[in-house]
Formats: C-alpha cells, sequence, structure tokens
C-alpha cells in the first residue's frame, strides 16, 4: 500500500476523532471564556479546579483506556465475540476507579491548600470539585464506549454525543453561572454542573446505543451477566496502569505548573490559563491523528501484518509532525485576536501574550511524543514510556520550571523567569520525550517485523 493511501486511512478515521475532541475541548474553551468574562477570580477558579479535576480523571481514564488496543487486536484478529467479555471487565474497573477518584474530587483541601490560593480562589475552586465528583463515573463510562468505539474503527458514534454536547453547553453554562429562572448565579462552578449534566447523558445514550444498536449485537456485550473476573482484569491493569501513570505524569505537569504559577499572583495566572487552553486546543489534532494511527496499527498486529503496522506507525509520525508545525505558524500569526478572544482584562492578555511563543514553537515535539506513545500502546507497550515521561516531563519540565520559574539561576535572561520559565522547560521536556519514545519505537518495529 503506497503512502498515500495509509494517509487516507489515517485522515478518514482521524477527522471524526479530531471532529470529536475539538468538541470536548471547546468545553475548556467555553468554560474559559464565559467564566473570564464573569470575574478573573471565576476564571482562576475554573483554571485550578478544572486541573485538579483533569489530573484525576484523566488518570483514571488512562486505566481504562487499555481497553482499546486489546479491543483493536481482537477487532484485526476476527474475534469479535471476545470483545464484549473485554468491555463487561472494562466496566466493572470503571466502577472501582471511580470511588477514590469521587473521593479525592469531594476532599479537595490538601491540594488547594499546597496551591497558596487566597481565600476567595478556595471556596470557588472547592465548589467547582464537589460538583465534578458527581460527573466523574459518567466520564469514565463513556470513556470504555469512545475506547471500543475508536478500536473497531467507529468513531463517529462517538463523535456525534460529542456534538450534542457541546451543542448545549453553552446555554447550561449561560444558565448556571448568571443564574435565572429561579436558579442563583453560580459563576465559575456553574460550569462544573453543565459538564456533568452532560457527562450522564453521554453515558447513559452510550449504553443505550451499545444495548440496541443492530451493529454491536455481534460483540455480545449485553448476551450474559459477568462478576469480576481476575485474569482479563489483571490483564488490563497490566496495560492500564502504565498509561494511567502516563497520563498522570503528563497532566500534572501541567497541573503542578498552575499551582506554582498561583503564587505569582491571579492575574499571571489567568494568563497561563489561557495559554493552556491555546495548547489543549492545539493537541487535538496529533491526538487525533495519534488515536487513528494506533487503531490501524492495533489492527494491523493482530492481523498478523507487522509490516503493516510499522509502515502504518511511521506515516503517522511524519503526518502529524508536519501538520504540527504549520499550527504552531498559524497559533503565532493569530496570536492577538485570538487572545483578545479570550479575555477582555488588559492586564490578563498581557500576561498571556509572552506565553504564546511557547506554544507555537513546542507543536511539532508534542506531535511526535503523542504519536509514538500511542503507537507503543498498540503494541502492548507502556512501562517503558511511562519511565520515559517521568524523566522528560516530571524532572526536566517540572523541575526545571520550577527553577527557571522561581529565579533560582539569577543569571539567566528575564524571559526564563516567571511563567515563561515554566513553559521553556515544559517545551524542552516536550522534545526529549519525543526524541527517546521515537528511539525506542525504532527498536521495537524492527524486532515486531523481523
Amino acid at each position: 500500500m503506497n503512502a498515500l493511501q495509509d494517509i487516507r486511512r489515517i485522515a478518514t478515521l482521524a477527522a471524526p476523532v479530531l471532529v470529536g475532541q475539538l468538541a470536548v475541548i471547546a468545553f475548556g474553551t467555553i468554560d474559559t471564556i464565559m467564566a473570564g468574562r464573569a470575574s478573573a477570580i471565576d476564571l482562576a477558579a475554573v483554571g485550578l479546579g478544572g486541573s485538579i479535576y483533569i489530573t484525576v480523571y484523566i488518570s483514571l481514564m488512562g486505566v481504562l483506556q487499555a481497553l482499546a488496543p486489546i479491543a483493536g487486536q481482537l477487532h484485526g484478529a476476527g474475534r469479535s465475540a471476545e470483545i464484549g467479555d473485554e468491555v463487561r471487565q472494562a466496566a466493572w474497573l470503571g466502577l472501582a476507579l471511580a470511588v477514590p477518584g469521587m473521593l479525592l474530587l469531594a476532599f479537595p483541601g490538601p491540594l488547594l491548600a499546597f496551591a497558596h490560593a487566597p481565600p476567595e480562589l478556595v471556596e470557588k475552586a472547592s465548589y467547582y470539585l464537589h460538583i465534578q465528583a458527581f460527573g466523574l463515573p459518567a466520564a469514565l463510562g463513556f470513556r470504555i464506549y469512545s475506547a471500543l468505539n475508536n478500536a473497531l474503527s467507529r468513531p463517529v458514534m462517538v463523535t456525534v454525543l460529542q456534538l450534542v454536547g457541546l451543542g448545549v453547553k453553552i446555554p447550561l453554562n449561560a444558565w448556571f453561572i448568571g443564574g435565572g429562572f429561579g436558579l442563583a448565579p453560580m459563576g465559575g462552578p456553574g460550569c462544573a454542573l453543565a459538564s456533568t449534566l452532560i457527562s450522564w447523558i453521554w453515558c447513559l445514550s452510550g449504553i443505550l446505543i451499545l444495548r440496541y444498536n443492530a451493529a454491536y449485537y455481534p460483540l455480545r456485550i449485553f448476551s450474559r451477566w459477568a462478576w469480576p473476573r481476575a485474569q482479563p482484569i489483571r490483564a488490563l491493569l497490566r496495560l492500564g496502569v502504565p498509561m494511567g501513570l502516563t497520563y498522570l505524569i503528563e497532566i500534572t505537569s501541567f497541573t503542578l505548573m498552575s499551582i506554582f504559577i498561583t503564587r505569582m499572583g491571579t492575574v499571571v495566572l489567568a494568563g497561563h490559563q489561557i495559554i493552556a487552553n491555546l495548547s489543549a486546543v492545539a493537541y487535538m489534532l496529533p491526538l487525533s491523528l495519534a488515536i487513528a494511527t494506533s487503531t490501524l496499527v492495533a489492527q494491523s498486529i493482530g492481523a498478523r501484518d507487522p509490516a503493516a503496522a510499522r509502515r502504518i506507525a511511521w506515516r503517522g509520525i511524519c503526518l502529524a509532525a508536519m501538520l504540527a508545525v504549520l499550527a504552531g505558524v498559524l497559533l503565532w500569526l493569530l496570536r492577538g485576536p485570538l487572545l483578545h478572544a479570550y479575555a477582555k482584562d488588559p492586564d490578563v492578555v498581557a500576561a498571556a501574550l509572552p506565553l504564546i511563543v511557547f506554544i507555537a514553537f513546542y507543536q511539532a515535539f508534542d506531535a511526535v511524543q503523542v504519536m509514538t506513545a500511542f503507537i507503543l500502546r498498540a503494541y502492548k507497550i507502556a512501562l517503558v514510556p511511562t519511565l520515559i515521561y517521568a524523566l522528560s516531563l516530571w524532572g526536566v519540565g517540572l523541575g526545571g520550571g520550577y527553577v527557571l520559574g522561581f529565579g533560582l539561576i539569577g543569571s539567566l535572561p528575564a524571559f526564563t523567569r516567571g511563567a515563561g520559565g515554566f513553559w521553556l522547560a515544559n517545551s524542552v521536556s516536550l522534545a526529549l520525550a519525543g526524541s527517546l519514545l521515537v528511539r525506542y519505537f525504532v527498536g521495537i518495529s524492527r524486532r515486531q517485523a523481523s
């Protein structure tokens, strides 16, 4: 198969994934814009509370994401009936993971105290997290549905629900943030209530689709009742725990960055939150390509065609890198209008402006590292990437950011201090992670293909 055909397959699968991912990330963008127009405190509360929630959710979701490569390989091997049992066991695992997650969100005091946030910010961020705790089980349930559909090359089934959720997000936010129809204004925490309601709509809709849509009958998901079984759950955990740790390392590098930057003041934190959200939006393109590429790689491995798996992987890496460079250029050229769309406070815009150069610069590195990490998961390899992420993102990114951001090395230029120091170190860490992951993939793919 020539390069154009592989790229077309990746793009065809990635396009609906990208639309769905942009719909989800638009939740954060909408929250940031609408909370920012309420007040700087509301924006900072959504930024801080959202960072903590995302840390908990992404870490637990990462464990459940192990269903995708497992189901993908089974699908490629033509063993559809076995996928249903994997889904049932993943559902039990999701219920078990939801319990500690809800407790962490319900009692966020230690994390908020670590941020040294002012009392008014702590109050609003706590309220935000308490509401999100009720939506966590539904969010994890929908992740199982999403992982299954991606593994089966049916991302449209997920995207439709995500677009419906986006359609009701803005009116629900406007109602809950500003109040009305008998409801008192909630400010920033109103964003959490809207997201929680939508998560439950997604989860329940996903269950009904799996139960009644004929396309899923061959999987026999609801053919019988099954209690938790040790062997399949161990297999999920063996792959999922390192994946969850990888997500934890990646997201905590940003969460702890937000917590440290909180000490620099509300305006600096608000500016950082805008840049973090722009970075997350740009990340959706390589993430969607990575999901699509890893699905095709897993299916090729299941079909016992390692040469095709390696070929598709390389073409996915090259495609993601090229498109990421283009995205970085566009971010830089459109920096003025983008920042003013997020905030009306000129001080917040001024705080964000010098940071945008970093997210424009590191797009290619970010694309390569996420693409390669997902490809390795398609090979059911997650432990070594986790160690690479720990070294790069925690050691170089967060550790280096702390040293630079708080000016512990006094002779360096001014742009390396403050929030800029954290973003500079983060850029270097992503470049390091991408290089090490590609190097590891080269060895793995050669052994698999030989």
